[in-house]
């Protein structure tokens, strides 16, 4: 066999090997989604592209401006990739922030987040 097919042959094993290494967890929709205007909502739900650990993971929604938190419960779904936050408090009118902390296998911390508002 000649070397560059011993290399070839080495990169995409290697490649294999820690593509799931470094993967990290993101985001793939949200609802409310990002920028739309609705009613108070009943419950808000991220869902992931992996398996969440819940221990590292968490959603808060914040009212921008007043720095109001709006308490939540969460749950997580059979498979793990969604969380459902249900608010325990009320809406008022104004612009909302869903923030995100998710970790997925390898433990790595991803956030992000997600504004609404309310009418």
């Amino acid at each position: 066999m000649r070397t560059g097919s011993l290399f070839a042959i080495g990169a995409a094993a290697l490649a294999a090997i820690s593509s799931p290494v470094l993967a990290h967890t993101h985001l793939v929709r949200s609802t409310p989604a990002a920028n739309v205007t609705v009613a108070a909502p009943e419950r808000v739900t991220l869902t992931f592209n992996e398996r969440l650990t819940p221990a590292f993971s968490k959603v808060e929604i914040v009212m921008v401006g007043h720095d109001m938190q709006v308490p939540v419960q969460t749950a997580f779904s059979a498979d793990g990739k969604t969380i459902t936050a249900t608010p325990q408090g009320r809406f008022m009118k104004g612009s909302y922030t869903i923030k995100w902390t998710a970790a997925g296998a390898d433990g790595h911390r991803m956030q992000g987040e997600i504004p609404f508002k309310v009418q």
